[in-house]
């Protein structure tokens, strides 16, 4: 029993006075895709998202970034200009990046054991990873 709604095809879809036309977007919204695991899609990219371990520096490592450290401390009157590279902990999951900042250092602040730039940003020695002058 084949029906091929010939009979309503050219209708026009009827209008009531009580309820008024639908938008287009309300309309289209109920056939939208029903989302039962909310965040869902946001925990995947994330735990997707890549993130760096901390190296361990090795003996000869410390020693070579102690040695640049005294020679900052030495040379801070100057402002020198030194490129660090650092770890930056993620706030979200374990690990985080490797970063590298160029700039004038100000100070070493002892209480914070942290090394100032001259723009105000500040890098936990704990969290250095290389350090060099620029000549």
């Amino acid at each position: 029993m084949f029906h091929d709604y010939s009979d309503i095809k050219d209708m026009d879809r009827p209008y009531y006075d009580d309820f008024p036309c639908m938008s287009r977007h309300d309309r289209a919204a109920q056939f939208a895709p029903f989302a039962a695991l909310t965040g869902y899609d946001d925990a995947v990219s994330e735990t997707a998202r890549y993130t760096d371990c901390r190296h361990v520096l090795d003996e000869d490592d410390i020693n070579r970034l102690n040695s640049q450290l005294c020679r900052l401390m030495e040379e801070l009157s100057e402002r020198p200009e030194i490129i660090a590279v650092y770890f930056l902990p993620d706030k979200r999951k374990v690990g985080g990046s490797y970063n590298v900042k160029r700039g004038a250092v100000r100070i070493i602040d002892s209480y914070e054991n942290t090394v100032v730039f001259t723009d105000g940003s500040r890098i936990p020695i704990a969290d250095l990873y290389k350090l060099e002058f620029k000549e």
